[in-house]
This record gives C-alpha cells, sequence and structure tokens, in this order.
C-alpha cells in the first residue's frame, strides 16, 4: 500500500485478522496479527452522545460534492464503522487517542477534525474501505475527498448478501472491490462456506475466481 506522507511497512497475511495502524517515533507502522491477541480499548475512547450540531446543513449526495472548512464544524463526532473483518485499531497521529473495533461492522465515535488527518497520515484506512460510514453520513467521503474509494464499495449491512447472488452478480461485484473488501469477502465467505451458509458450487467457485484463492480444498 502506498502511503502519500510517511513511509509505512505492513505486514498482511490471508490468516491476519487484525489491522493496527499508529505512529512510533514519528514513523507509521502497521501490524497484522491474530486477533487473540489484540488489546482491547479502553472506554475512554468511544465517546458517544457527544456529536455536535454542523453550523451548515448538507445534504446526502453520491456525487463528488466540494467543501470549504466553514461549512461544516469539524469538532463533530462522526460514526465509524469497521470495515474489516476482525480487529481494527487505529492510533491518532495527533493525539495518540487509540481506537479499537474488534469485530467487522463494530462503531467508533470520531471526530471529523481526527478523520480529515487520517485521510492524509494513513489514506489506506479509506483505500481499503477499513474505514465506513452510515449511509446518513455519505457527505463525509465528499467533504475529505475519498469518494473515488468508496465508489464500489459494499455497505456493510449489505455484506452478507453478495454470497446470496448469482454466480455473475457475484464476480462483478467482488472483482471491483478494493483490496480490503476483496479481503474482507474472503474471511467472510471462508466462514460462510465452513458454516454450511454458503453450500452452492457455483457460488464458491465464483468467489474463488474473483479472489484468485481457492477456498474450499479439492479433492
Amino acid at each position: 500500500m502506498n502511503e502519500d506522507t510517511m513511509n509505512t511497512t505492513e505486514q498482511a497475511t490471508d490468516t491476519s485478522n487484525t489491522v493496527v495502524k499508529e505512529s512510533t517515533s514519528g514513523k507509521s507502522t502497521t501490524q497484522s496479527k491474530r486477533k487473540s491477541s489484540a488489546k482491547t480499548a479502553s472506554k475512554s475512547t468511544q465517546k458517544k452522545s457527544t456529536t455536535k450540531t454542523s453550523t451548515s446543513k448538507i445534504s446526502n449526495t453520491s456525487d463528488d460534492v466540494r467543501f470549504t472548512p466553514k461549512d461544516v464544524d469539524q469538532d463533530q463526532y462522526i460514526t465509524v464503522k469497521n470495515g474489516f473483518q476482525g480487529t481494527l485499531i487505529y492510533v491518532s497521529k495527533r493525539t495518540g487517542e487509540r481506537f479499537v473495533w474488534e469485530n467487522f461492522g463494530d462503531e467508533q465515535e470520531i471526530e471529523l477534525r481526527e478523520l480529515k488527518n487520517a485521510k492524509n497520515s494513513y489514506k489506506d484506512f479509506f483505500e481499503n474501505n477499513w474505514f465506513m460510514f452510515d449511509k446518513s453520513d455519505q457527505w463525509v467521503i465528499d467533504y475529505l475527498g475519498v469518494r473515488r474509494f468508496y465508489k464500489d464499495a459494499v455497505d456493510i449491512e449489505d455484506f452478507d448478501e453478495i454470497f446470496n447472488k448469482n454466480p455473475d452478480e457475484i464476480r462483478k461485484i467482488i472483482c471491483n472491490m478494493s483490496d480490503g473488501q476483496k479481503q474482507s469477502a474472503m474471511y467472510r465467505a471462508t466462514a460462510l462456506i465452513s458454516e454450511g451458509k454458503i453450500d452452492s458450487y457455483k457460488a464458491i467457485s465464483a468467489i474463488e475466481e474473483s479472489l484468485g484463492v481457492e477456498l474450499v480444498e479439492k479433492s
């Protein structure tokens, strides 16, 4: 992954299910480890019921929209969902505050100002769709100027529905995903196959072909 402003070392494997992003001695590091070794977030990192009212009303849109800082209150809190199938950890380079999402779809409240800093320092959270937003907060994507990374992103609440579609639709959706969502699709498909919730040979073949991996051992 390419960082625009920092040098990043990333170690990711198909079996990892933790992503960590933090700044150490002025340098950025990324680690992937198994979920059992992930640290639990402090409750103090969760800021509920602290959303401030925006100074201007902004309508939701799927088209690129240009904003200026005066358009919105940058101190307001935005609900950020975990788009990674596992534990996601983000540590603010600006404040040192640590945010932990233990499961796919978990939520944390992050200041809009902090999200702007994250875009500049750790852009792969957006490029890989690890940061996901409610449908009511889609304007944030435009405000941050990252709409291009979310054009083909699948909403968290719709993720499992991918695997119920016909093989051609499965291929089309997965092939257009970001690398981060492809990894999530691989983890989720593997879990659903092991639970017997995906048992169609054609569907499994479509998933494997789209991801370029083998999810079921061939006899």
